[in-house]
């Protein structure tokens, strides 16, 4: 049996927007900032695992500094940073599987650093959130 991953049927979206223009490479990154379950062992043997109902994470979206989408994550980011008003929903897809990931309370961390060199470069946006749901579901 062969399944199939396309890139292209990654889709990104922040707020209402799509977003264009990754760098090549590694697209997008989503992961929680905790495990699910921590493990305790006693002195004896005796095992014991502890819930987390932590579900915060972050969404890492990688540009390349071509792109129009940075225009849309630094106007968002200037109306959070000036308004306090950048509190959007966000989503990643893969189209081509079942996998999906979205945080419907989330807002951009800050600006990417900006480098400059002869050739064009990434630029990195972190998305953050206190609850991303995942669920990964493979390739078809």
């Amino acid at each position: 049996m062969v399944w199939t991953y396309d890139p292209g049927q990654v889709s990104v979206s922040v707020g209402d927007f799509d977003i264009t223009g990754f760098q090549p490479g590694t697209m997008v990154t989503v992961e929680r900032d905790e495990r699910m379950f921590t493990k305790q062992m006693g002195t004896q043997g005796e095992g014991t695992r502890s819930k987390s109902n932590d579900r915060s994470g972050r969404i890492t979206i990688m540009l390349m500094q071509t792109s129009p989408s940075n225009a849309i994550l630094s106007s968002l980011a200037a109306l959070d940073e000036y308004g306090n008003a950048g509190l959007v929903n966000a989503q990643v897809k893969d189209a081509s599987g079942k996998s999906i990931y979205q945080a419907e309370t989330a807002w951009i961390e800050g600006y990417p650093n900006a480098e400059y060199a002869n050739e064009a470069g990434p630029r990195e946006w972190v998305i953050v959130s206190d609850k991303i749901t995942m669920f990964e579901g493979g390739n078809a």
